[in-house]
């Protein structure tokens, strides 16, 4: 056993040459507990193991070439290594195709996480196409977020690298030498051949993990994929999007629980150079539940099973105390803190992990848990004694605490106000309670309950409602509009051809929309301290937009929708993946990527569109 390097701190970064990449420049991998983010130049520069929220051990995608990355490709003499010629996803699945021209041939690079069935691991495929290409792998890990270099060694005829809690192994059969903590290969392909790299993880004290199977564990990919996708139940027009997107989502979903990220990235900068970066690799209820009515839609109901469970682990015997997101394991603590080592996504400061918004008190979140409840049974998904006690738990706290002033859907942390689509949605929770009541699912007080919803719908209509401008607003008595607001007709609080949804629906065109037709959250004010009670600006937020999108269908303006939703199409990476957000003056994506909450968008919109061809009108579930 040789020792090569011993475990130390990274020093203070030096800037890296390369330029930054762009966000929709990177592939996803994944295999359903942890993901990974492979740029354009065949580098990883994020991989968290063994979880999604895990500490990285790649993490250059946050500073630079010394927070650890995994670059493999084409040699090159240049500091900046060369762009896949091409890349795609191998027909529908995640598996990751690359190719590059080079002057001496074609190479391709094949990607991918196999479903785990034991260690986490990481396969890296070279073929060769043509010619004959020299190739270069550098491996550079870092664990604790580029934070720590780790002991490295070998160990029969497999690199391991040691640090802490964590171990990783490192096989392939190219000779690899190393060079300033970096493990390297140089080797050549011609036609035919195929060389195979694998990283897997494994806790330090325990032996190492069974040596890979790159080829089985490639067809093993492949065959779950294709048969996941063959549970689709969507046959419309869009539905090389919808496919791509249902993958995404399945994909950021943790197999072991149920729960559901809604990004697997970690401060990704909503605007770039700037400070509103956070972390998304936990499972928000809010998200959770509308990314479970897209699977449900499509004909998932195993998934939506899962997260029911999830759910009723997460919350336990403590539904009163309902926070509004959870670790992917029903973890309630996720604190929040600042890596001040890492420079940033384009030196967007702080890079943050945990989340400090766990603990607001955001009461939408009981109407999307309700609903997602609802609609399970509608779909036919088997009742659950369980599930329907929670809700009816969380209908009797809010029947208590609706009237409060909240954070509201965008975790503002400014002061809590009494949020409209808050109160919709409070409205929502509740209706949803009469309804499953009504038909025999649940147990309740149904007419006490029926004039609460009664009043709540009263005291937003006069409370929420501008006359003057005919428009819902962000809270009770201010004169923002709020993106949010285009939920109204969809969870059915008012008809789609109410004057109050219609004139909505028009002021945040007039008012919250980009030049390119997009949809802003709410208004920034640039350096001064907003509502929201943060500085800065934004992008146009995606899921927003497809929200108006689905307004459009419902009020009967189709091929306005249907205009909208094809632009947004367009906003999509080569790949098929978005982000949160859209960057309309730089013209790219911005924010943690991708998006469980842009690709739901484009889920759902698409089966509203479809709809749309059949039906005349009535609000969309």
């Amino acid at each position: 056993m040789t020792v090569v390097t011993e475990p130390s701190v990274v020093p203070t970064y030096v800037p890296d040459a390369r330029p930054t990449s762009r966000i929709e420049d990177f592939a996803l991998i994944g295999d359903m507990q942890s993901a990974a983010l492979v740029g354009r130049d065949g580098s990883v520069e994020w991989l968290c193991l063994p979880r999604f929220d895990s500490p990285a051990i790649f993490a250059s995608l946050l500073g630079t070439e010394e927070h650890g990355f995994w670059r493999l490709g084409p040699a090159h003499a240049s500091d900046t290594p060369p762009s896949a010629t091409r890349r795609s996803y191998r027909g529908d699945s995640l598996i990751l195709e690359s190719e590059w021209d080079t002057p001496s041939g074609t190479v391709r690079v094949i990607d991918f996480m196999p479903p785990r069935h034991g260690a986490p691991q990481l396969t890296r495929i070279v073929e060769g196409v043509s010619g004959r290409v020299p190739m270069h792998s550098a491996l550079r890990m870092r664990f604790s977020y580029g934070r720590v270099v780790p002991r490295v060694y070998q160990r029969d005829g497999r690199t391991v690298a040691v640090a802490g809690p964590d171990s990783v192994g490192f096989d392939t059969e190219a000779e690899t030498y190393s060079k300033a903590q970096t493990t390297y290969a140089d080797f050549t392909v011609a036609p035919g051949d195929q060389i195979a790299f694998t990283i897997s993880w494994k806790p330090s004290h325990e032996e190492p993990p069974l040596l890979p199977e790159p080829e089985v564990s490639l067809e093993a990919a492949e065959d779950f994929w294709l048969e996941w996708i063959e549970r689709c139940t969507y046959h419309g027009p869009y539905r090389e999007a919808v496919i791509r997107s249902l993958i995404t989502l399945k994909a950021l979903t943790y197999a072991p629980t149920g729960g559901i990220v809604a990004a697997p990235t970690t401060s990704l900068p909503e605007d770039i150079g700037g400070g509103r970066n956070w972390d998304y690799r936990y499972t928000w209820l809010r998200d959770a539940a509308i990314t479970l009515s897209s699977l449900l839609n499509t004909g998932y109901r195993e998934e939506a099973r899962a997260w029911r469970e999830w759910l009723l682990r997460a919350v336990a015997g403590d539904p009163e105390n309902l926070q509004i997101m959870y670790g992917i394991a029903g973890e309630r603590e996720l604190g929040e803190a600042e890596l001040d080592w890492l420079p940033g996504y384009a030196n967007s400061t702080p890079v943050r992990v945990g989340n400090g918004a766990a603990h607001q008190l955001q009461l939408d979140v009981y109407g999307e848990v309700a609903e997602t409840l609802h609609l399970a049974s509608e779909l036919g998904l088997e009742q659950d004694h369980a599930s329907s006690h929670l809700l009816i738990t969380l209908v009797t706290y809010l029947e208590k605490h609706w009237d409060q002033p909240d954070e509201g859907i965008w975790e503002v942390r400014g002061p809590r106000r009494h949020f409209v689509h808050s109160k919709v949605m409070a409205w929502t929770a509740v209706d949803r309670a009469v309804r499953l009541i009504e038909t025999g699912v649940a147990d309740g007080p149904l007419e006490r309950w029926r004039e609460l919803r009664e009043a709540m719908h009263r005291n937003v209509c006069e409370k929420g409602y501008d006359k003057e401008r005919n428009t819902f607003t962000q809270s009770y008595g201010s004169k923002e509009l709020d993106a949010s607001l285009l939920l109204i007709p969809q969870m059915g609080f008012l008809p789609p051809d109410d004057k109050r949804v219609i004139g909505t629906i028009d002021a945040i065109q007039r008012e919250l929309s980009t030049p390119d037709g997009f949809v802003l959250r709410y208004p920034t004010c640039g350096d001064q301290v907003g509502l929201d009670g943060l500085d800065g600006d934004e992008g146009a937020f995606l899921p927003c937009s497809f929200w108006l999108v689905d307004d459009l269908v419902l009020i009967g303006r189709a091929d306005e929708a249907r205009q909208l939703f094809d632009k947004l199409l367009a906003l999509r990476s080569d790949l098929g993946l978005l982000a949160e957000e859209w960057d309309s003056r730089r013209q790219r994506q911005v924010g943690n990527y991708p998006q469980a909450f842009s690709h739901v968008g484009v889920v759902m919109s698409a089966l509203g569109l479809q709809a749309a061809e059949t039906t005349s009108g009535g609000v969309r579930r």
